[in-house]
């Protein structure tokens, strides 16, 4: 009997002693994770705080070599074609991603989900391109609606696939109590399924928006750039990730120095957005529910 609880007492320990070491493994993993992000924010903000005056927000460029101006034309541009990528690409992502999760599991939705994994691996670049012959080349002009479109093709196969994924882990007790009351399967998922997994969508469209606000090589191809602040759909436009690879490249310390502050404003935008949204999507669930 005592060796039967001193063996007891032996795995008990073992145990603990294996638990408390795959604890520590966890949090180091998890410390080794934030780590990048604490660098390159730390990063940003010293090299960029300081030139992210209000002068860069509200003037467009100077010429080459002469010091001060802004980078107003990138920001416009910036707003304007990651604001139309998400109008364009986040229906047909979600719309694609419902489809996949609700009436997907056939040969077709295999199909469709084989095409949308290959279009999340192709390279952005590629995508820019074929913006540039679709559109640019016929019309023998760089155009932001190229731009805008060449971002709403990278956005819709992150946010069709996370989608799917958020619908899939919906209980299916739900839908079967909303199936019993009689309700038809199309408004069980608008009023049931897709508001029981908003928050984790919201999560996949911030995700996407992230990589989209900093794609530079499609908008090389298709929207070029412009030194003056322009909303015109069909005209080239200015965003801050061509911006800041100009500036980053360039001769003059002081573009150098605006190209760290631009680095600094996209990730304080990407995060404003980020808060914004889940906070509406969080006060959208609380009232449903």
């Amino acid at each position: 009997m005592m060796l039967t609880n001193a063996a007891s007492q032996a795995r008990f320990q073992r145990r603990k002693f294996v638990d408390r070491g795959m604890t520590a493994v966890m949090a180091l993993a998890a410390l080794l994770a934030v780590i990048p992000l604490v660098l390159i924010v730390f990063h940003l903000l010293v090299n960029g705080l300081g030139s992210l005056t209000p002068a860069l927000l509200i003037e467009d460029p100077n010429s080459p070599g002469r010091a001060g101006g802004g980078v107003r034309n990138a920001i416009t541009g910036s707003v304007v074609m990651v604001g139309l990528a998400l109008a364009i690409g986040a229906p047909v992502a979600i719309g694609c991603g419902v489809f996949l999760a609700e009436y997907g599991q056939n040969r077709l939705g295999t199909v469709l989900r084989f095409l949308v994994d290959v279009l999340a691996g192709m390279p952005s670049i590629t995508i820019g391109l074929f913006m540039y012959a679709l559109i640019v080349l016929p019309n023998k002009q760089f155009m932001a609606i190229a731009g805008a479109l060449a971002l709403a093709i990278i956005l819709l196969p992150i946010v069709a696939r996370i989608t799917e994924e958020m619908l899939l882990l919906v209980p299916r007790s739900l839908r079967e109590a909303a199936y019993a009351l009689g309700a038809p399967r199309w408004k069980t998922v608008l009023t049931i399924v897709l508001p029981t997994a908003l928050p984790g969508i919201v999560t996949g469209l911030m995700l996407a928006l992230s990589r989209i606000a900093g794609e530079a090589a499609p908008l090389l191809f298709t929207s070029l750039g412009n030194q003056f602040t322009s909303t015109d759909l069909l005209r080239p436009i200015d965003a801050l990730p061509s911006r800041i690879y100009s500036y980053a490249s360039g001769p003059f310390d002081y573009w150098h120095e605006q190209a760290w502050a631009m680095s600094l404003l996209l990730v304080l935008f990407i995060l404003l957005v980020s808060l914004a949204v889940r906070a509406i999507a969080g006060s959208k669930v609380t009232v449903r529910q």
